[in-house]
């Protein structure tokens, strides 16, 4: 054997510039995007809400000479609140692991990014709840896809040949814009919905013969003549510590919500929905807010994030909901 030997001149060490994390980049997150963030700066109050009804319905009147003018009115409700509750998680640094740490760890750094995203996950899992689902409040106009000849369909599910998905969004678009006088600016879709829509022949025979690039979320959007297109990615795992992975998209990945989202927060202005986030909470930037400090007792540096919000339905009629749209 040849002296020295390759053990004896180098020992493993960690690298500087290299080291492996599985985080998830902050565009496959849709909760911060599709509604208005409105910053508010207490926990909890109430907002008004006009009645859509009487702005839709117009009471003018020929006026005689000599006479009055119509008299009318609107009805406004004040009873809507919001309430933004505090999420929050920490994550120790031990002196003793500290001390004994790498050069190449960053601790605080490493801590402070795994606490971010792990309220990010919280975040986008909360808005699947309140908008994603067909347990939300879109129940009631929710569109059910069905194979081809199973009866009873809303419309044939997107995967099929015979699909027709272009028309089965702009008679939802129709239909918002008929009930509220908006036109739907917004498509969500699940990871499956959007690969299925991006592959069906009523689409790709709409662009195959333009000069346009890839087919992606803003060709998609004109296509559909929707501004605005976010897909679903964000994944989680929903194991146990120490259990075999599970993997998922948080959202569900065979449905898609159509609706008008304002483009930001304003006095009588409609959006189907709006994030409230606390940003008279001491110290938060958006709702969140990241703290360190000492825990002695313990021999501890803590590393605590807080994110705090309330994503809140506003107006069903600005949103249709598809469900099962893929085979």
């Amino acid at each position: 054997m040849s002296n020295p030997t390759l053990n004896a001149v180098h020992v493993n060490t960690p690298l500087t510039n290299l080291s492996v994390a599985y985080m998830q980049e902050a565009d496959l997150f849709v909760a911060h995007k599709v509604f208005p963030i409105v910053p508010v700066a207490k926990q909890s109050d109430l907002y008004y809400t006009y009645d859509k009804d009487d702005f839709r319905r117009s009471e003018a009147q020929v006026r005689a000479p000599g006479a009055e003018s119509a008299g009318s009115g609107y009805r406004l409700d004040s009873s809507n609140n919001y309430f933004c509750d505090v999420n929050a998680i920490h994550k120790d640094i031990a002196d003793q692991v500290r001390s004994n740490a790498d050069a190449v760890l960053n601790m605080d750094m490493d801590a402070t990014r795994y606490i971010t995203q792990q309220l990010m996950l919280k975040r986008e899992r909360d808005w699947a709840s309140a908008f994603f689902g067909t347990g939300t409040g879109w129940t009631g106009s929710t569109n059910n896809g069905n194979l081809v000849g199973t009866g009873n369909t809303d419309f044939t599910q997107w995967s099929e040949a015979t699909a027709t998905p272009v028309a089965n969004i702009q008679t939802q678009k129709d239909s918002i814009l008929q009930k509220t006088g908006y036109m739907p600016n917004t498509l969500v879709l699940g990871a499956q919905a959007y690969s299925t829509l991006i592959n069906s022949d009523d689409v790709v025979d709409r662009i195959k013969y333009t000069q346009r690039g890839v087919l992606g979320p803003d060709l998609l959007g004109a296509v559909l003549g929707v501004p605005r297109v976010f897909v679903c990615h964000a994944g989680e795992n929903t194991a146990n510590e120490g259990a075999t992975a599970s993997n998922s998209f948080i959202m569900s990945t065979d449905d898609a919500l159509l609706c008008y989202a304002a483009t930001a927060p304003s006095l009588m202005s409609a959006s189907a929905g709006y994030t409230f986030v606390w940003s008279g909470y001491t110290g938060a930037q958006d709702g969140m807010r990241i703290s360190r400090f000492r825990m002695d007792h313990l021999r501890s540096d803590r590393i605590e994030g807080e994110l705090a919000y309330d994503q809140k339905l506003i107006s069903l009629d600005l949103g249709a909901y598809f469900t099962n749209v893929t085979a």
